[in-house]
């Protein structure tokens, strides 16, 4: 089965997969249809797959015959994709069930599902380690027999280990191994059960780091909407449970921000059909089954519309701004979104480089976003030209526009000097940043990178982001002999800075505060590409240098040298487009493997041509390469075939074996 991601953000992904009854598009919710009770037409409810119970069909005789004449289809009206349990619920919740992993494989195949699932062992959260490893044991070895026996299913293999991180990590790495199709999370339901979201997160990530990327994972029995955009933010793309229906059953109403119950409502809670037709009096009056089932369309209503309101937030990169605001709802379920700041670097590692929509700061946990992380490492690609720094306040964005205006242009000149004398040391030639919530440092050259000038931030912070900048501006400031740093900075973030800091309480006029148009690209260069990019790229004389700019927005487009085209500039992000004569300069002066994406003999030619480069053509990939990064395309010699853009990350194009992974673009200058 191919998977085939359309849009990234954090760990989470939109993608696609194709079974013998249709396309399924990832994130998606699979309502459980119990194959003898269902009465909800969840079709109709905007439902591409769902999931039935394969060992409660075999168990009854009546739905037993219809199911192998007819197929699984038709025994429960759906025509779309269904997936298949095994009956390792029913193993968890009795201890014991007759029938054997290969006979539920082949009855599965028999009644036609789609997808089919192993016969696992579910081990509860919290066991004794030696239960554990005893039940992985036969959990792994029948996911092995499964893919030996399986002919025909798209098969689940489902990652086990209770609430043991390394043995999840362990089944995941194992069953891998025997490539099934899709990788379900199991024995999960008792920790949401009772609200352990941060042994949850342990759980899932542990789980995702032994799993590959190019399958789809399924978060078995998530049923309520509150957590979905955080198991999504995590790398989960199905989902099932019974919950809608369950809670209907008790009168509760669904909400992404938690649970309603009817006993409490003088107003019905959406504007699904249920909740403009019925008042909650109506539903009081009604029997309690076809309340239930009424209910239930709402909750189902609430389901899809998060799921398709997830979806909307990856294609716009907002995917961690709605996991905080949806944690916010509970406070367990912010004990999660706290514990996933453990796996910053896991986020990293799938997280695009460039998003279309603003960076929006919604709390301290704002803090820990994979961006801000890569803001940092970044920084280190800066090198200082100056034994002395000056840490201004920040203005609004991009803060060079503003400086002049908000910081120098009430004053004299005579004030550079009056400070530069009475601390009787040179800021004349400093190399000049500004310190702003939440990325911490950002030097001038690159405030108008993403997402340093496509953020927002409250103006009165909080203790956590306090103590972040403290450390921000510790750590930076290790670079240089003399530091100025503006008052207004030292008492809104409540600093106690050593002697070495000069604390200045007056406007700061530098002759620097305006960065020249040469001194950015270099220093961008530098950020985006590598320390010393900016050199190589652009020498060290401006005079050399054509750069072309926006008439509408001012901004830096095009950059030549001998009326050859080095760089563009992306608007929306700052970015910088290599052209041939800026990739060959990269690829001239790093060594290997940086930025390259090496690619098989069979497709050079296409590469040279200017053809997209696909998964299966890459031979190596290096590591820190991110989806919208600039690559440079080489053989096995390393010979500069092309450039173009990453559409996905280096873990991503190593396990692919499908779909594109570079934009190429044609070379203009061979």
């Amino acid at each position: 089965m191919d998977f085939e991601i359309k849009y990234k953000d954090a760990m989470g992904r939109i993608g696609k997969f194709t079974t013998p009854h249709g396309t399924v598009t990832t994130p998606a919710l699979m309502p459980v249809v119990h194959p003898g009770k269902q009465t909800l037409d969840v079709k109709k409810l905007g439902a591409e797959i769902v999931i039935t119970n394969s060992y409660i069909i075999y168990k009854n005789e009546e739905l037993k015959e219809k199911a192998l004449k007819d197929g699984v289809h038709s025994l429960i009206d759906f025509p779309h994709t269904i997936e298949t349990d095994s009956g390792s619920f029913q193993l968890s919740v009795y201890g014991d069930i007759d029938i054997t992993n290969e006979e539920v494989i082949k009855f599965q195949e028999a009644i036609k599902t789609d997808i089919g699932t192993s016969l696992d062992i579910p081990t509860a959260p919290y066991v004794k380690r030696s239960k554990a490893e005893e039940d992985l044991a036969i959990t792994i070895e029948r996911a092995k027999q499964a893919a030996e026996v399986n002919e025909e299913l798209i098969l689940n293999s489902v990652v086990q280990g209770s609430t043991f991180p390394d043995l999840r990590l362990k089944c995941a790495e194992e069953i891998s191994k025997f490539d099934a199709d899709i990788y379900p999370i199991g024995a999960v339901v008792p920790l949401m059960e009772m609200y352990r979201y941060a042994d949850l997160v342990d759980v899932v990530m542990y789980s995702i780091r032994g799993l590959p990327e190019d399958k789809p994972r399924h978060l078995m029995g998530a049923g309520h909407p509150m957590v979905f955009a955080l198991a999504v933010a995590m790398g989960c793309d199905l989902f099932d449970s019974a919950a809608y229906i369950l809670y209907a059953n008790k009168d509760r109403f669904m909400m992404p921000d938690g649970t309603l119950r009817l006993e409490d409502l003088i107003e019905m809670p959406c504007s699904c059909r249920v909740c403009c037709e019925y008042t909650p009096d109506d539903l009081r009056k009604m029997p309690q089954d076809e309340r239930a089932k009424l209910i239930a369309e709402h909750n189902l209503h609430i389901s899809f519309a998060e799921i398709r309101r997830i979806r909307q937030a990856i294609v716009d990169g907002e995917l961690m701004k709605l996991v905080e605001l949806r944690c916010r709802a509970h406070p367990f379920l912010l004990d999660g979104l706290r514990r996933l700041k453990e796996y910053q670097k896991d986020m990293m590692k799938l997280n695009p480089s460039s998003k279309k929509n603003a960076f929006f700061y919604t709390g301290e946990e704002t803090l820990n976003r994979p961006e801000v992380l890569k803001h940092q490492k970044q920084l280190e690609n800066i090198q200082p030209t100056s034994n002395s720094l000056v840490i201004l306040p920040h203005t609004r964005k991009p803060y060079t526009k503003y400086l002049n205006k908000e910081y120098i242009k009430k004053y004299t000149p005579e004030i550079v000097s009056y400070y530069t004398n009475s601390c009787n040391l040179d800021f004349s030639d400093a190399d000049v940043v500004v310190a702003d919530i939440p990325f911490g440092i950002i030097p001038l050259g690159v405030d108008e990178f993403y997402p340093l000038a496509q953020n927002e931030s409250p103006a009165i912070h909080d203790e956590d982001a306090k103590q972040f900048m403290k450390k921000a501006i510790c750590d930076y400031t290790n670079k240089y002999d003399n530091i100025l740093i503006h008052k207004k900075i030292v008492d809104k973030y409540d600093l106690d800075l050593p002697d070495e800091y000069t604390i200045v309480d007056a406007p700061i006029t530098l002759p620097d505060a305006k960065i020249s148009d040469f001194d950015r690209l270099k220093m961008i260069a530098d950020y985006q590409f590598g320390t010393n990019a900016g050199n190589v790229l652009f020498g060290d004389d401006p005079d050399k240098i054509k750069i072309e700019k926006s008439r509408k927005t001012g901004k830096i487009r095009h950059v030549f040298e001998d009326k050859q085209n080095i760089v563009n500039m992306r608007a929306n992000d700052g970015f910088l487009i290599l052209s041939d004569l800026g990739a060959k300069r990269l690829h001239e002066a790093f060594d290997t493997p940086h930025m390259r994406v090496v690619v098989a003999e069979d497709a050079e030619e296409y590469a040279r041509k200017g053809k997209s480069v696909f998964n299966k053509f890459v031979l190596d990939v290096d590591e820190p390469i991110r989806r919208n990064d600039e690559v440079l395309i080489v053989n096995g010699d390393d010979e500069l075939l092309a450039f173009g853009k990453s559409l996905l990350s280096s873990y991503e194009i190593k396990d692919f074996n499908s779909g594109q992974a570079i934009k190429t673009r044609k070379w203009k200058n061979q």
